[in-house]
């Protein structure tokens, strides 16, 4: 059973040419599925969640990414990943899909429809019963993010720069309710950043080295927590 909801809550430059907008509309990545699955090493609900994402991870055309919140903290295991910008991130889902507050474990995919995702098979139900994005397009190389024209619902999306861990790290926890055990976690996001706004016009932003081994994903999204649009990765 999922834990109980709990409250609490560069530069832009437009690319004027249509030849040089038409090439980054060819650049373009293939629409993906982007898995988010919001999990907590302090929940005792969470560890099936987190196995269920390692299955899909490497599935083509699935981008898979764990976001660490940090409301759990309290019950005495400060989670190692958590960031209070993740959670924040699964607040501002919730209106959206119709939920009063956030709970782990829990599965976004492209942004519009969720679940638990802790039994076996309903990541995979979800990832099949959602449509991929399917927005601008988007491509990532030679230092910049470039984004096609096109159609911005509501005039307006975010564009987000999210650095992760790709593979799997197991994690052994001390304290809390998942004392004693070693959790392991997949394509764990270790930082999100809002690189600006795309409106519609092909636009590209620079994309700055990643360090520490990271991988790079680059989402836009409607913004308040609504669909992703685009994605890519590296």
């Amino acid at each position: 059973m999922p834990r109980s909801p709990a409250r609490s809550f560069i530069a832009l430059s437009s690319l004027g040419t249509l030849a040089l907008a038409a090439s980054l509309g060819a650049a373009g990545a293939q629409p993906l599925s982007v898995v988010e699955l919001f999990t907590s090493q302090g929940c005792s609900s969470c560890p099936p969640a987190n196995a269920n994402l390692i299955k899909v991870k490497d599935q083509p055309g699935v981008l898979a990414l764990s976001f660490n919140v940090t409301y759990w903290d309290y019950l005495g295991w400060k989670d190692t990943f958590g960031k209070q910008e993740f959670t924040q991130r699964q607040v501002s889902y919730e209106p959206p899909l119709g939920h009063d507050g956030p709970f782990t474990p829990q599965v976004v995919v492209n942004g519009h429809a969720d679940v638990v995702g802790a039994a076996p098979g309903e990541i995979e139900h979800l990832i099949a019963a959602t449509a991929k994005t399917g927005g601008p397009s988007l491509s990532l190389g030679d230092g910049k993010v470039a984004i096609g024209a096109g159609a911005a619902p509501g005039g307006k999306a975010d564009v987000w720069l999210v650095r992760y861990a790709k593979g799997v790290v197991q994690v052994p926890v001390a304290r809390g309710e998942n004392t004693g055990r070693t959790l392991p976690h997949a394509n764990v996001v270790h930082a999100l950043t809002k690189l600006g706004s795309w409106t519609g016009g092909a636009t590209a932003y620079a994309l700055p080295a990643a360090s520490g081994g990271l991988s790079t994903a680059v989402l836009v999204q409607s913004p308040g927590g609504g669909p992703i649009l685009a994605a890519a990765t590296n």
